[in-house]
């Protein structure tokens, strides 16, 4: 048996402003309806595809996340990214880039949960000249 990614879903205090800070950090979409539950997909309908799912909690986050996302960006640089994603309302956590160009940024989203920015592929050395570290 294979399982595969469905929803990557986040709590949220408010799932909808959660969502659209997300789907414009990504280029993505918000898609709801009567349910307090908010999908942020490429497209819709988003059944083949891991999309990420907001959904409304009473409590805040009090503690680091486990888990995060890694991302990076098809056209602009790490520090671009950066920048786009602080003009959203993301926050530096803690920022880990290098003189040498490698590193990455740890952000924070507009609830506190963390993600970082690594290099573009563009940035990086070719494959096979370096180690699989994305930063």
């Amino acid at each position: 048996m294979t399982l595969s990614i469905h929803d990557i879903t986040f709590d949220a205090g408010d799932a909808h402003a959660l969502a659209t800070f997300w789907a414009n950090l990504l280029g993505w979409h918000v898609f709801y309806d009567d349910d307090p539950e908010v999908l942020v997909a490429p497209h819709f309908p988003a059944d083949e595809m891991t999309t990420l799912l907001f959904i409304p909690v009473p409590e805040g986050k009090t503690a680091k996340n486990r888990v995060h996302l890694d991302l990076n960006s098809s056209d602009l640089t790490r520090d671009e990214e950066v920048e786009r994603a602080l003009a959203l309302g993301a926050t530096v956590v803690e920022d880990h880039r290098k003189d040498d160009g490698t590193g990455w940024v740890t952000l924070a989203d507009p609830e506190g949960n963390e993600l970082c920015i690594v290099r573009s592929p563009a940035e990086r050395p070719p494959a096979g000249t370096k180690s699989w570290r994305l930063g």
